[in-house]
């Protein structure tokens, strides 16, 4: 957990006060109570990654959009590609050996209609790459139906992890089912916060849950999602 200076000073001082000016033990308990409170409010903790096994290997990310979530938004299967696999090769903790660039996933999906009848085996053969991390986004919006003047962002998937080493086409080694929202307040509305805001948060925090099963890091304490 890591706490800022200024905190720390705070809670010292706090207490020496509290013992200075002679309260009383219970006092200043509570008192230390209430610090230790905000003191691990303000700080973090380290998470370890769910699956390592792309360390020395290399992989492609492959996304899966039903066709209503592709017509409410035809570019966010693009964005969350590119974001997810340029987070996973960019971080040093993933330790991949190589992988296929976003641009290259999403050319062979367009260029290859039929991909979606495809086993994930046969998926990762043809990108040539030791694990296929495959994303069902199932649920994917803004609003809540029929609600068009309050921002109610939802966004739900599961990622799984095939690994190409020739024991199965279609059994997946790793498979976990993620949810996030945006915003956290309810009765948020257009007049309070721009569409491109609740949907870039919406998809950081997606991004954030997904990448995260890959590696080891820190998380704040007070997080929301």
């Amino acid at each position: 957990m890591t706490l800022s200076r200024g905190l720390l000073i705070a809670a010292v001082v706090g207490v020496a006060g509290a013992l200075a000016g002679g309260l009383s033990g219970c006092a200043v308990a509570a008192g230390a109570a209430v610090i230790g409170r905000a003191i691990e409010e303000e700080g973090s903790r380290t998470v370890p990654a769910m699956y390592t096994g792309l360390k020395g290997r290399s992989f492609a990310v492959v996304i899966s959009a039903d066709r209503a979530i592709q017509a409410n938004d035809p570019r966010v299967v693009n964005r969350l590609t590119n974001a997810i696999t340029n987070r996973l090769q960019g971080e040093p903790l993933v330790g991949a050996s190589g992988f296929v660039p976003g641009p290259v996933v999403l050319e062979f999906q367009f260029s290859t209609p039929r991909w979606v009848s495809w086993s994930p085996g046969k998926i990762a053969e043809h990108f040539v790459v030791d694990r296929l991390v495959f994303i069902e986004l199932y649920e994917y919006r803004l609003q809540e139906p029929g609600n068009a003047y309050m921002w109610d962002g939802r966004a739900a998937a599961r990622v799984h992890v095939l690994e190409n080493d020739g024991t199965s086409d279609d059994e997946f080694a790793f498979s976990r089912e993620l949810r996030v929202k945006y915003p956290d307040n309810t009765g948020v509305t257009e007049r309070d916060m721009r569409r491109e805001v609740v949907g870039a948060n919406l998809e950081k925090r997606l991004l954030d849950r997904i990448t995260w099963l890959f590696y080891t890091h820190d998380e704040p304490n007070k997080i929301k999602y």
